[in-house]
């Protein structure tokens, strides 16, 4: 199977195009942020103020990248266990968050969330993250720069790699593939 390739930020379009098991290739703007600037993001909305970037479209990709050497763009920028953030993504699929990268099963409550509100949850290959970073072109700190390696970024990134785990339909490729085999 070919890959699909997928513009970022999302539109409600491109992601009811999505389904589970396919393969894409995500090129454009998205944000960095793992369960540190989640929390932070989610007590400001809690207090009615604004997050620290629009995040209607955008996709977020779980990864806490370590420093570039001298003439990268980035350090290594592997997926970090998206289960970290599922008690935060619902508040932030509510805001109209279209996308996340990461690794590993999503909770029922985050699956529910994306059907409710049309998102979508792409995998990244773990272990990869050298190999990852080289598809980042472009990276800068934009919020929470205290929180160091956790702090939000804006990346630009060309060609991602990715697979379709949970589309905005709440079809679930873990547990899809999980009972596929089961079968056999």
């Amino acid at each position: 199977m070919s890959a699909i390739r997928v513009q970022a930020p999302l539109t409600d379009e491109q992601v009811r195009k999505l389904n589970i098991g396919q393969k894409v290739l995500i090129s454009g703007e998205v944000y960095t942020a793992r369960d540190a600037a989640h929390k932070l993001m989610v007590e400001l909305l809690q207090k009615g103020e604004k997050l620290p970037v629009d995040l209607r479209g955008q996709i977020v990709y779980y990864v806490g990248p370590t420093p570039a050497k001298p003439g990268q763009v980035i350090g290594s920028a592997g997926p970090t266990t998206s289960g970290r953030m599922d008690a935060y993504t619902p508040v932030l699929l509510k805001t109209g968050l279209k996308g996340m990268i990461g690794k590993g099963a999503r909770s029922r409550e985050v699956r529910e969330a994306m059907q409710k509100y049309g998102a979508v949850y792409f995998a990244a290959v773990g272990g990869s993250a050298a190999l990852l970073a080289q598809y980042i072109k472009e990276a800068e700190v934009v919020a929470y720069e205290h929180l160091g390696t956790e702090a939000v970024r804006r990346l630009i990134i060309e060609d991602f790699p990715a697979i379709v785990v949970n589309d905005a339909h709440g079809r679930d490729l873990y547990q899809e593939g999980k009972a596929q085999y089961r079968r056999v």
